[in-house]
Parts: structure tokens; C-alpha cells; sequence
């Protein structure tokens, strides 16, 4: 299972995750989240909607490269477009991992582009 969304699960567990747009724009109002995220198949409105909550109160927003399905099956509910992390370490902890994803993910295709050479 990919790192990030284990430590997705480990924060459901823990109950420091708000599941679902209205719970996440519910946490964001009453300043208990820290970032918000959405899935990468989520509405245009679900997208917009968190990133609105995100501006106003000022809780960091991103885009992942998960899907709906994948946020769900990781947090055990549905298929959420919105979850916010309620705990600081947590939400960095999930940054940290997906930012170096991220990193490996372009250096093999940078590799993979540089073979092809």
C-alpha cells in the first residue's frame, strides 16, 4: 500500500480525520483542520468548495493523485472528494510522504525518458 495513504488510514484510526466535504467544511469553520485535501476524480464543485474553506480560513488545500475510490477504501467511508486532517503531525507526515512519491515518481520517468535516448 502506498505510504501515503497508510498514514491516510493510521489517521482515520486515530479519529483525526474529517471524512467527507460537510465534515471537512465543518472542521475548517470551527478551526480544527490543518489541510484539506481532494481526490483527483473529485466534482469541480467538491474541488472548489474545499478550496474556498481552505482560503477563508486559512488551512492549507492540495490536490492528490488518489481517487475518490482510493481515499474511501483507505478511510472507511465511501468515496469521499474531501477529507481534512485534523492533526498537524499527521497532515505533515502525509505531505512529507507524498512530496517524495512525487520525487520518485518524476525521476523514473526522467530515467526512463533518458534510456529511451
Amino acid at each position: 500500500m502506498n505510504r501515503c495513504l497508510a498514514l491516510l488510514g493510521m489517521a482515520k484510526k486515530a479519529g483525526l480525520l474529517a471524512v467527507g466535504g460537510e465534515a471537512a467544511a465543518t472542521a475548517v469553520r470551527r478551526g480544527d483542520a490543518v489541510l484539506i485535501i481532494t481526490a483527483s476524480d473529485a466534482s469541480e464543485a467538491s474541488v472548489r468548495r474545499a478550496k474556498t474553506n481552505a482560503e477563508l480560513n486559512k488551512v492549507e488545500h492540495i490536490a492528490v493523485p488518489f481517487t475518490m475510490f482510493e481515499l474511501g477504501q483507505t478511510a472507511g467511508r465511501g468515496s469521499p472528494g474531501t477529507i481534512a486532517f485534523l492533526d498537524k503531525g499527521l497532515a505533515d507526515g502525509f505531505m512529507k510522504r507524498l512530496t517524495e512519491n512525487i520525487d520518485k515518481t518524476q525521476s523514473t520517468a526522467t530515467r526512463t525518458k533518458e534510456s529511451d535516448a
